[in-house]
């Protein structure tokens, strides 16, 4: 019996045994088996984009879905919305949609520069759905937190303000020529936005298809309102595959560049007519611009003033051709041309050329500003003819003049001695070189009476002068301090001129027995044509 119960134990024993191992080897095996097995993802799952519309109206659409409508630019419907977000990412998106009706079915991928997006539209029941891949952000676990995602917002809200509000047009385009984003500015020269002029119409309008590829300040024109053009300046920058591009206004620079030309071109019209040659050098002295007759009085070819040569040049060319004085030796020449430049760039200067030729220039430089200067070329030959010839005739009279023994002075009109002869100088102790254009005709009678001695006739002469009435020859008989007698007679002459003569008399004459030398001349006097207009003072005095 107890070897029954021995053997009944021993057998339990062992059961239990063989159990506790089989259950310490199935955990090690559970154990072994989970360790190999990868750990279960923690990644949240993103749940993608749908949309569901009916024709432009949205019906329903998933949380990623309207937060991605709500970042999208305004428009007349959810539609005009979405394609205002797709157009540019999905290329031919607008034209492909427009099947869906018929096809069924729909997928695209993005444009390599727009991320790994896919597209899938299909038709459920007339309705389309539209699901929005993002293979990029699939199994990545980026989240993305409330604050991080309202700066993200703000920033990219006052991105669109600062282009919307822009002046200058802006747009993108892709490696086909295709724009894909633009900013309002852009939109509203296109005329693309929706009745309603909320929403943009797509695909948008090409408006400068003739700017380069490298554009750098292309100007570019629009028409615009009643066929008036408005130019642009275009610049294009590379982004990506595509291009960013901007238009910026330029019509105030081209009115500014049309009036400086127009102004220019009246300018030139105008010196074309002057009689005057104008050569002005900027501050490089290098010859900008010059009119026709710069050319026909410096007889230099017109090809050589076009290739703009510099003054140095210029000025070496006229010394070629004789048409500058003779110098004595070129470095003493080269050094007054140096002087002549220092002076026209510094203020007005002018001098006379004696050409070796018989031509006499004369030579003006005046300063221009930004450091240019301006030369002016006239030919004074016939002037300088005149004035020689008038000296040699106002010589002549002179000479005839000092020739008679009639003391004769000329007053003009100022009441300053204009003339006078060697028989005045020698009769009333003066200086013709020193009194010309110096003694008055008060000063003369004062010293006429102080060498007569008083006299009433010098009153009756004062008086006549102060008068406003007609001017009348006044005649009387004069009594020097050494005692001889002089007839003296005032005579008007055109032109507000006075002549006096003073004419000795015999020593036996009484002055009861003297008429007056000349008698009243006013007739006589007033038919005499006007004389010719006196020279300068110092022309009259290089004369005397």
């Amino acid at each position: 019996m107890s070897i029954q119960w021995f053997e009944a134990l021993l057998i339990a024993a062992t059961s239990v045994g063989s159990a506790a191992i089989a259950l310490i080897v199935a955990s090690l095996v559970t154990q072994r088996m989970q360790a190999r097995r990868p750990a279960r993802s923690t990644l949240p799952e993103l749940e993608p984009a749908v949309f569901l519309f009916d024709d432009h109206q949205l019906v329903d659409a998933t949380g990623p879905a309207r937060a991605l409508l709500e970042t999208a630019p305004a428009g007349a419907t959810d539609w005009a919305r979405l394609t205002a977000v797709l157009a540019p990412r999905f290329e031919g998106f607008c034209e492909r949609m427009q099947s869906l009706g018929r096809i069924g079915r729909i997928e695209m991928t993005s444009r390599s520069d727009a991320g790994d997006l896919r597209l899938c539209a299909e038709e459920v029941e007339g309705l389309a759905r539209i699901t929005l891949f993002d293979r990029d952000a699939e199994g990545s676990g980026a989240l993305v937190d409330g604050l991080s995602l309202r700066a993200l917002e703000d920033e990219l809200d006052l991105t669109r303000r600062v282009l919307d509000d822009l002046p200058a047009l802006a747009w993108r385009e892709d490696a086909g020529g295709a724009v894909t984003w633009a900013n309002r500015s852009y939109v509203l020269r296109a005329e693309a936005l929706d009745k309603d002029g909320i929403g943009i119409t797509w695909p948008l309008p090409q408006l400068f298809p003739d700017l380069e590829a490298e554009a750098t300040g292309q100007r570019i024109s629009l028409a615009g309102a009643q066929d008036k053009a408005l130019w642009f300046e275009g610049y294009s920058h590379p982004l990506g595959e595509g291009r960013i591009r901007y238009a910026m206004p330029a019509d105030a620079l081209v009115r500014a560049e049309r009036s400086l030309r127009d102004f220019i071109q009246t300018l030139s019209k105008t010196f074309a007519d002057l009689p005057i040659g104008l050569a002005v050098f900027d501050r490089r002295r290098q010859l900008q611009l010059f009119n026709p007759a710069l050319a026909e009085l410096t007889m230099l070819p017109p090809d050589f003033l076009l290739g703009r040569p510099t003054l140095h040049a210029f000025l070496d060319r006229l010394r070629e051709t004789r048409m500058v004085p003779e110098p004595r030796d070129y470095t003493g020449w080269r050094q007054h041309m140096a002087d002549l430049e220092k002076a026209a760039a510094s203020g007005f200067h002018s001098e006379t050329w004696t050409l070796p030729r018989g031509q006499t220039y004369r030579v003006t430089g005046r300063p221009h500003p930004d450091g240019a200067v301006a030369f002016l070329f006239e030919d004074i030959t016939s002037e300088v003819a005149v004035m020689r010839r008038f000296r040699a005739e106002l010589e002549l009279g002179q000479a005839v003049l000092d020739r008679l023994d009639e003391a004769i002075a000329i007053f003009g009109s100022t009441d300053e001695l204009v003339m006078s002869n060697a028989a005045y100088d020698r009769l009333w102790r003066t200086d013709a070189e020193s009194g010309l254009g110096r003694t008055t005709f008060a000063a003369a009678l004062l010293g006429w009476r102080q060498l007569s001695g008083p006299d009433s006739f010098w009153q009756q002469v004062q008086d006549r002068r102060a008068r406003t009435a007609p001017r009348t020859e006044t005649a009387g008989v004069l009594c020097l301090a050494g005692g001889q007698h002089l007839a003296c007679c005032l005579t008007p002459l055109p032109g507000g001129a006075t002549m006096a003569r003073f004419t000795p008399l015999p020593a036996t004459a009484s002055e009861t027995e003297v008429a007056p030398p000349a008698g009243d001349l006013s007739a006589e006097v007033a038919s005499l044509p006007d004389p010719p207009v006196p020279p300068p003072i110092e022309v009259a005095r290089a004369a005397r």
